[in-house]
């Protein structure tokens, strides 16, 4: 059983392939609208074409890459509209997350809570440092909140939208705002108010209108056409 515990765990060459480019598009290193070849990435790694597709596969179902047969693969613009969805299903999400939460947190979960918001609070000026803080903070909450599984979804719809994070101007300075906002979420589950703790998620999530409005101003080719 061991053995076979060991082997499922063992990473290939499909998921170095996927967490590097996955990496390199969040980041903007990879832009919207840049192509990738196959057999550049695969001359990279060292692999065959079949691992590499398979990676690009796995990334066009987060909806990062377009592929296009006969054509190059480019890294994915920004959709007016898949945002939106994105953004609704993350709300809706959420706030049954933190009712739920605001419901079941013991003292267990409030001293989880504590120690997430400390660490945040450690690496105010370190975007970098604080994006996997942030993402602990709301699997945090679905476990609270009894609903572990929940967090599988709202990542999924989170990564959708954190180029757009990662192009904000503002982003260092947002930090400690983003933090404030965990700090307020944190404190209203804590005293198991419900309604205060989806209020508090409400306003964080509405910190990235401005943002996508800055964006779209200023980089309006990193945004799919709109259709008519």
């Amino acid at each position: 059983m061991a053995q076979a515990t060991h082997i499922s765990e063992r990473r290939t060459s499909v998921d170095d392939i996927f967490d590097y480019l996955h990496d390199e598009i969040l980041s903007l290193r990879l832009r919207p609208g840049d192509k990738i070849s196959e057999a550049d990435i695969a001359a990279r790694f060292g692999v065959s074409r079949q691992p590499v597709r398979d990676a690009f596969s796995r990334l066009a179902t987060h909806d990062l890459l377009l592929i296009r047969p006969q054509r190059a693969t480019e890294v994915k613009r920004f959709s007016t509209r898949e945002i939106a969805k994105s953004r609704f299903v993350r709300a809706a999400i959420e706030q049954d997350v933190l009712r739920r939460a605001a419901k079941h947190c013991d003292a267990t979960g409030a001293a989880e809570l504590d120690a997430a918001i400390a660490a945040q609070e450690k690496v105010s000026d370190d975007v970098e440092a604080f994006t996997p803080l942030d993402y602990e903070f709301h699997k945090t909450l679905c476990r609270i909140a009894r609903v572990d599984f929940a967090f599988d979804v709202i990542m999924a719809e989170k990564s959708k939208v954190d180029r757009l994070c990662t192009l904000s101007l503002s982003k260092v300075d947002r930090v400690p705002e983003l933090i404030d906002d965990h700090r307020a979420i944190a404190e209203a589950v804590k005293g198991h108010d419900a309604e205060q703790a989806v209020a508090c998620g409400v306003r964080h999530l509405s910190r990235l209108d401005r943002t996508i409005e800055q964006i779209s101003a200023t980089n309006a080719s990193y945004f799919e056409p709109e259709s008519d």
